[in-house]
């Protein structure tokens, strides 16, 4: 169904959210758009628009929303039951009693051991850790363990999706790894808490602060101690951001022999992408916090009309737009596309987007800005959020980066950023992999990463 829209005068509506009343009216530029949220049932907000320019609040940008658009766009009604807010939602499900569990549908069927594991932060999360303890010849790992930790809206599965000779979770286990998926909170196996329901607004009250603070401790802890071992780290994306921010703080050391940070997410600021800088005008992630979405998609009928005024946007290329916000992967086999649709995207936190957002718009890594200085105080005891800081990242720390030349989210004037910050890194304990051709999600979707990318991989941590 088309969500109509129609032109308003700025001040022919006033929308209440909450104790805030605003004109009702969304900026682009120097342009008006007026979002018609006709079909939004939200109480009294029936047939009303929100004027972002006068809510009051910090400053961001909506950069990580086009991922979701890209896959909702494509798979609307397919993916009904990865958004169900069921009353089973807070359950994880074992492999044995589900088909579609990561085990079942993607580990076993290619012949490999797997196990379902469960792992509960501090702050109560239940979260979902999938283990390959052997190769497929039936080898017992005799290598340390190594945990791979996926990126925003997208769970464990892109690590297996492809055939085993390709996919990353296949060749470590097959290398002799001792090989462990992780799954963050909010994800549709990952879904579980001590005592809150997805249902609850609560339960999504975080941002990637508290992926640092207590997903990733928690998971690099139960690792180590299930095997007795230090671990080698990957991440990809979101997953590379958390674990730098964590080794900034010098956590997690005494654990971890080495990284490998594929598609290294730091600095924000200088994304090219079309339509993140579209999205940046919008002022979205907020707009749904403050219309009290707190999970991320909140539901096709808001997002329609954001990706038709995205989409009218210059330079727009909607006919692709994973193409459009990832940049063009070279190497992605298109026949795998419907496997990757039946597992994502995946929900995040409204939350988590805004502290991306604010990333993109002030070019610095720091924690969640509360807004005002009395907020910021009052969780941090200081007036602005503390930052990440990289060239803490301790110098004797085995790092390998992977970038690509066509990635629009892990761009290369970011990631050259970073680099500067390592720039005192012992050179011995720095492996760089560049490769020109390759975009966002090449590093684990590309047919020929297991030569360009996972092979020097294998041997940095066979090194290590």
């Amino acid at each position: 169904m088309q969500i109509p829209f129609r032109s308003i005068h700025p001040q022919s509506f006033i929308c209440n959210i909450g104790q805030l009343r605003t004109p009702a009216i969304i900026a682009k530029n120097t342009n008006l758009f007026h979002l018609y949220l006709s079909t939004i049932k939200l109480g009294k907000l029936q047939g009303c628009v929100v004027d972002i320019r006068e809510l009051k609040m910090p400053n961001f940008s909506t950069v990580l929303t086009l991922l979701v658009l890209f896959s909702v766009s494509a798979i609307a009604a397919a993916t009904k039951k990865v958004f169900s807010t069921s009353s089973r939602d807070d359950v994880i499900i074992h492999s044995s009693i589900t088909d579609d569990a990561i085990c079942k549908s993607l580990v076993q069927t290619q012949g490999y051991v797997c196990e379902e594991h469960k792992v509960t932060t501090k702050d109560g999360y239940i979260l979902s850790v999938q283990r390959i303890p052997v190769g497929q010849s039936g080898k017992t790992a005799d290598k340390p363990p190594v945990l791979l930790q996926h990126g925003i809206l997208v769970d464990a599965a892109p690590w297996l999706l492809n055939s085993p000779d390709e996919s990353l979770g296949f060749i470590l286990a097959d290398n002799g790894f001792d090989v462990w998926l992780a799954n963050t909170r909010g994800t549709k196996y990952s879904r579980g808490h001590t005592s809150l329901s997805p249902n609850d607004s609560a339960y999504w009250e975080w941002s990637w602060d508290e992926l640092v603070q207590y997903d990733l401790s928690a998971l690099v802890q139960y690792v180590h101690d299930q095997t007795g071992q230090k671990l080698h780290y990957v991440g990809h994306s979101l997953g590379t951001l958390i674990a730098l921010a964590a080794f900034s703080k010098q956590e997690l050391l005494n654990m971890v022999r080495t990284a490998a940070l594929l598609s290294p997410i730091a600095y924000l600021d200088q994304i090219p992408s079309q339509l993140t800088k579209a999205a940046a005008q919008l002022y979205l992630a907020e707009v749904l916090y403050r219309l009290g979405h707190r999970q991320f998609p909140p539901g096709w009928d808001v997002l329609a009309p954001l990706l038709e005024e995205i989409c009218n946007k210059p330079g727009s290329n909607c006919s692709n737009l994973m193409t459009a916000f990832t940049g063009p992967n070279c190497c992605v086999n298109s026949s795998k596309a419907g496997v990757l649709l039946k597992h994502e995207p995946q929900p995040t936190a409204t939350k988590n987007m805004i502290h991306l957002s604010q990333m993109i718009r002030t070019g610095t890594i720091t924690m969640y800005d509360y807004g005002s200085k009395d907020e910021n105080m009052g969780h941090y005891g200081q007036p602005t959020p503390p930052t990440y800081k990289m060239r803490g990242i301790p110098k004797d720390l085995p790092l390998f980066l992977g970038y690509g030349g066509k990635d629009m989210l892990a761009d290369v004037k970011d990631v050259k950023t970073l680099l500067n910050d390592l720039k005192d890194h012992d050179e011995s304990k720095l492996v760089v992999v560049y490769r020109k051709d390759y975009a966002h999600a090449d590093f684990i979707l590309g047919v020929n990463a297991n030569q360009v990318v996972y092979d020097p991989l294998v041997s940095f941590f066979k090194l290590h």
